[in-house]
């Protein structure tokens, strides 16, 4: 199935489903963060920029610059890619979305705030990212920033993966995970 019609169908799924007041609570609060630093930093306070805002905390997905675009065109928002690239700065910039490089030439992004920490395995089949959190992580950055005589102050683990693979030769774990969402 081609990507393009996926993400259609995923768009049309979220459309369908209840807001949850968790997730509006916490739109509300990275648009708050989001003026004051717009504020701050004298930046122009645009629809357009706070549009890109809600639609990256309506779904927790990593998502590069080229999917969020067409993401905005097919819910009609009229923005352009530069506004896209831009605002996306000015994210990682406030602290409120991080940039990935898994490898690729492009960028990845996600969301930032009220997210724990957490690493990421990339399939190298099909490039699908998956999140894993493992308290063991953590004490190592602990052990190493003791050892070394560093604080350390943030971490970042990639693990690249080739899959298990089904007769078919498609991945069982991503095969798996669109089969149940």
């Amino acid at each position: 199935i081609p990507r393009i019609l996926v993400q259609i169908a995923i768009n049309i799924l979220e459309m369908t489903v209840k807001k949850d007041p968790q997730v509006e609570k916490i739109k509300q609060d990275v648009r708050d963060l989001f003026t004051g630093y717009l504020e701050q930093h004298q930046h122009r306070k645009t629809p357009e920029r706070y549009a890109i805002l809600d639609e990256i905390y309506s779904s927790k997905v990593h998502f590069d610059v080229d999917e969020l675009f067409l993401k905005m065109k097919t819910r009609n928002y009229h923005v352009s890619r530069a506004t896209v690239y831009n605002t996306l700065d000015l994210l990682v910039e406030s602290g409120l979305v991080k940039r990935h490089q898994f490898g690729q030439n492009t960028s990845h992004y996600e969301q930032a705030y009220g997210y724990k920490q957490h690493d990421h395995l990339i399939c190298n089949k099909c490039k699908k990212v998956f999140e894993f959190c493992d308290p063991r992580v953590q004490q190592i950055t602990s052990t190493m920033g003791n050892l070394l005589k560093f604080d350390v102050s943030s971490h970042s683990l990639h693990l690249y993966a080739n899959p298990q693979t089904d007769a078919n030769g498609q991945c069982i774990q991503c095969t798996a995970n669109t089969q149940t969402q």
